[in-house]
């Protein structure tokens, strides 16, 4: 059994040295991983229709995981990295394959990616996704995800996407997990 440490994503502050002292004490203590997961947007819940119904609101301060999480890439040297759930459906596909192999490379592999498709519409309107596509995009994405990692050269088409022969560069050398 392997035990990992969720980073307290909203009352983590904004201090780099206790985000840097949070991974490394994490790696010290022997855990295998830390989590992080996505919100882009709160939302204030009184008065929406239809009604916002998961726990976050307007005064929740989230971290992008992968940016954040490329801080303990550079200063961690065994510890996994994770996200708990990437919004995917919530991005772009090749913007976020691009980020995460980053952060492969820079955590030497280490990295894994949770993804999900959330609740809040709100977010999705505010970033010009359709709500109601979510499962099916996410879907999409995650095929277009792996060509991506996999393929030195993609020609792709599907309802969301269209890449026309071309490669993710640099890519990883080894695998990006994904987990739903």
């Amino acid at each position: 059994m392997k035990f990992g440490v969720m980073l307290p994503t909203c009352e983590i502050g904004n201090d780099p040295l206790v985000i840097r002292d949070d991974a490394q004490t994490a790696e010290g203590l022997g855990y295998s991983h830390l989590l992080l997961y996505d919100h882009v947007l709160g939302a204030e819940h009184r008065d929406r229709t239809p009604k916002l119904e998961g726990p976050y609101d307007e005064t929740d301060a989230f971290r992008k995981p992968i940016v954040l999480l490329s801080d303990p890439a550079a200063i961690t040297e065994r510890i996994g990295l994770a996200t708990g759930v990437l919004v995917l459906s919530q991005h772009q596909t090749a913007l976020v394959a691009k980020q995460a192999a980053e952060l492969s490379i820079l955590s030497g592999g280490h990295f894994r990616m949770g993804v999900g498709t959330g609740w809040n519409w709100l977010e999705y309107a505010a970033l010009g996704v359709r709500f109601e596509d979510r499962a099916s995009r996410l879907e999409a994405q995650v095929e277009t995800f792996r060509r991506l990692r996999n393929d030195p050269l993609i020609d792709h088409t599907d309802p969301f996407h269209r890449i026309d022969r071309a490669p993710l560069v640099p890519r990883p050398d080894h695998p990006i997990p994904i987990c739903f």
